[in-house]
């Protein structure tokens, strides 16, 4: 690991929160723990973390309202929910306040680790991909995929790493189907019901800040992936 990955880890169980913090610390990672939401906020602002990983269910404040206050003032910072639901409705209404991913609780750190790095755009994938392009015209827009953002006449979207690697692969295969089991090996290092779940919110993300050009689509081929179409 060549720079330092700070975390915020805002996790009301102690004893779980003490595992993830010395495991992390035993691969490089630097840890600051905060027992609720509230810490959480005053200890974000303080230390200004690469990355948050915060559990939903906390007393004083849940993990989904810190995320709603901080998204108000910071929108690029990667965040991480940890929690024991596992309703669809729960995971979207964590990725429609401002999360980029969701770990189901029980989890395996090697799989916490994969999930921070790949947040911060470090995950190896698991293929490589030799294409230098990074420019793309997708109707009106114009989709850098370097610089994270989505311009629409002036308008620019930022978007997350996520966002931003599956709309790259969209590109890379207009007008085919992009695997979405190779999507998901490669963004989420694994193919589990729940993270197609995950998958499947980040598409309806993705439409919504396309949906100025009518033209544009993102169309979902039963069981196979996904296909961006813009004639």
């Amino acid at each position: 690991m060549d720079k330092i990955i700070n975390v915020l880890l805002v996790e009301d169980e102690e004893t779980l929160a003490l595992i993830i913090k010395d495991t992390l610390e035993g691969q490089g990672f630097r840890i600051r723990l905060a027992k609720d939401g509230e810490e959480g906020l005053r200890l974000f602002a303080q230390e200004k973390p690469d990355v948050l990983v915060a559990d939903v269910m906390m007393p004083r404040m849940d993990g989904f309202e810190m995320v709603r206050r901080i998204r108000k003032t910071d929108r690029q910072t990667p965040v991480l929910f940890l929690t024991a639901r596992s309703s669809v409705n729960d995971v979207v209404e964590g990725f429609e306040l401002g999360g980029n991913d969701y770990l189901k609780k029980p989890f395996g750190m090697q799989e916490l680790i994969v999930r921070i790095k790949a947040l911060l755009g470090r995950a190896c994938p698991t293929r490589p991909d030799t294409s230098t392009e990074h420019i793309f015209e997708i109707g009106q827009y114009v989709f850098d995929s370097q610089k994270q953002t989505l311009t629409y006449t002036g308008l620019v979207q930022e978007l997350s790493y996520r966002e931003s690697e599956i709309l790259r692969r969209l590109c890379l295969n207009r007008d085919q189907v992009t695997d979405m089991r190779q999507l998901l090996l490669d963004l989420w290092g694994d193919d589990t019901f729940f993270n197609q779940r995950s998958l499947h919110v980040f598409i309806t993300k993705l439409r919504h800040k396309l949906a100025k050009d009518e033209r544009i689509r993102i169309v979902n081929v039963r069981g196979i992936g996904y296909k961006l179409i813009d004639n």
